[in-house]
């Protein structure tokens, strides 16, 4: 088991570093805002397509990631399976470059993007089931913390990029036809080599689990039956299962608000794609500062209390900017969402790495992800149908708070798990 700051751990930490630049740029701030202000037919129809787009890419990747994470115990190595869907999720990434501003490209931009979030989303799986056995229990809310605020840090670093490279009048890459925002469309191409380049450390210097020798259509089989098994007798996991009931609803929310934060902006509030990445910076640098506080508030109070604060906060402050029509507020109070969000993404982790038992990491953080993306769909659904049925972005802002309403009443039933 490694060191806490040894370079395997720190490698570690540096994936959420690559990954946050996919989420930030491609699927909330950037490439999402494009696609329903110059892509799709109507930005009100465009927030519909991509709430359903990103409802398909829920379900696939809650459909997989049970039996690839059950597998990958069988395996006994993460990284093999990591670094596939890295690579697979790099290539769809780079291919949105193809996506022009025309309505003829609608279908292409959401089959690439539905592929490319489907990857991020199970190489996520692997990266988290590496985590429980990395450090010793003591210190898995820090090091998740750490990861995640490495990764809000990465997601302000791309967003500066972006904006100073491409996006802003006179960038240097100026030269790129604006008319057909190739300015924005190479913001694709650059997430992909984002990606690629900082995933390679954890690739290169992480320890992984040692190989059991067992071939691969094996171990998917015998993988599907140690999650049916773990299935039929959830009642060993009762806590477990408490937790991942809670989860499947406040992660919904929380993914929901980051995937949409964007169109938010720029619908509701009337940013420019300027402002909207600037605000962004904002909140991701608030997020970065709450995965650092509350993983080490974890380490002290417990993972139980400490995402039960971080949904309390989220209640306030989403209804808060939810009510609000004021640009003024939106700026003042809506990096805090982003405190609380890092928070309760770093403690969940945690709590899941504590909960799982040995030998069955990626299995479990594979029903993890199934948690959080079974009904996942459900969260840009009733975005979509708020915002289709009221004719208005602010709808479906606030149909997000049901979410984290029912997530805080279900953490209460969980027992804490020792830290």
């Amino acid at each position: 088991m490694a060191r806490v700051f040894d370079r395997g751990v720190l490698a570690w930490c540096l994936y959420d570093w690559a990954n946050s630049a996919f989420g930030t740029l491609i699927t909330t701030f950037v490439f999402a805002p494009y696609f329903i202000t110059a892509v799709a037919p109507t930005p009100t129809e465009g927030t519909v397509l991509w709430g359903h787009a990103s409802s398909i890419a829920a379900a696939l990747m809650a459909a997989a990631s049970p039996v690839l994470g059950a597998a990958a115990d069988k395996i006994g190595r993460r990284k093999p399976w990591l670094g596939g869907f890295t690579a697979l999720c790099v290539l769809f990434t780079a291919a949105l470059w193809l996506v022009r501003p025309t309505v003829g490209d609608v279908p292409l931009a959401l089959a690439l993007f539905v592929c490319a979030a489907v990857c991020a989303e199970l190489a996520f799986v692997f990266y988290n089931a590496m985590l429980p056995g990395l450090v010793p229990r003591a210190f898995l809310g820090r090091v998740s913390g750490r990861g995640l605020a490495l990764g809000f840090a990465g997601a302000i670093a791309s967003l500066g990029v972006a904006l100073l490279g491409f996006v802003r009048e006179g960038a240097p890459l100026a030269f790129l036809d604006r008319g057909a925002a190739g300015h924005v469309r190479a913001t694709a191409v650059m997430v992909a080599a984002w990606y690629a380049v900082f995933a390679l450390p954890l690739l290169l210097l992480t320890p992984d689990g040692t190989a059991s020798g067992m071939p691969l259509r094996r171990a998917l089989r015998e993988g599907v039956a140690s999650l049916a098994a773990t299935l039929r007798g959830i009642g060993r996991y009762a806590d477990i299962a408490r937790f991942l009931a809670a989860y499947l609803f406040y992660s919904n929310g929380i993914v929901t608000l980051f995937a949409f934060g964007g169109i938010f902006a720029a619908g509701v509030f009337g940013m420019t794609m300027e402002q909207v990445i600037l605000f962004a910076i904002g909140l991701n640098l608030a997020a970065g500062i709450g995965a650092a506080g509350f993983g080490w508030l974890d380490d002290r109070i417990g993972s139980k209390a400490t995402i039960t604060l971080a949904l309390l906060g989220l209640l306030a402050v989403g209804g808060a900017l939810a009510a609000t029509r004021s640009p003024a507020v939106v700026w003042t109070i809506g990096p805090g969402l982003g405190v609380f969000v890092g928070g309760g993404q770093a403690a969940s982790r945690a709590m899941m790495a504590r909960l799982s038992p040995k030998g069955m990491e990626a299995e479990m953080f594979g029903l993890y992800a199934l948690s959080g993306r079974a009904t996942a769909f459900a969260g840009p659904l009733a975005v979509a149908v708020a915002t289709d049925a009221f004719d208005s972005a602010r709808a479906g802002m606030a149909a997000i708070l049901g979410f984290f309403l029912v997530g805080l009443l279900l953490i209460g039933r969980v027992r804490a798990p020792g830290r």
